[in-house]
């Protein structure tokens, strides 16, 4: 018979009850400049704290692209303070969903992850006009991809 502080200590899931966990998703492109950084941010701000974001790069830039940072201001979305992060076999780990742009097979597989290759031009090097339309299109995608992490509460 197992005593009820053992019976306390038991996970939640463990004791029948209902367990809440917030779905996690990484971003990943190479710089972590540019379109991983404006899918992070978008997917921060439209889910609510809902959903924990990662993002990160296989081979960091030292800065953000100032195109996409201004891209993002037009949105209203403040990237003056992201910094290019490297990646980390533990971000991934970490998430439920890893969703990469353009950095091929440089991102670790693990089992029980999901994945997904967005197929998106680069930013890097390219004038606001010309990352406008990249940043719609993740906008677009990072919509779709709340709706199907959190149903009926993604903002069109």
């Amino acid at each position: 018979m197992i005593g009820s502080a053992a019976i306390t200590s038991l996970s939640p899931k463990l004791k029948g009850l209902p367990t809440v966990t917030k779905p996690s998703v990484l971003f990943v492109c190479v710089h972590n400049a540019g379109r991983s950084q404006m899918a992070a941010a978008y997917l921060t701000e439209l889910s609510d704290g809902k959903i924990t974001v990662r993002s990160a790069g296989s081979e960091p830039a030292d800065q953000l692209n100032p195109a996409a940072v201004t891209a993002m201001a037009e949105e209203g979305i403040d990237l003056t303070s992201a910094e290019p992060k490297i990646l980390t076999t533990e971000a991934v780990e970490l998430s439920d969903v890893v969703i990469t742009m353009g950095c091929g097979d440089t991102c670790p597989i693990f089992p029980g992850k999901r994945y997904l290759d967005w197929k998106l031009d680069d930013p890097a090097g390219q004038g606001i006009d010309a990352v406008r339309p990249i940043r719609d299109e993740i906008r677009r995608r990072v919509n779709t991809l709340i709706e199907e992490l959190l149903p009926g509460t993604a903002d069109y």
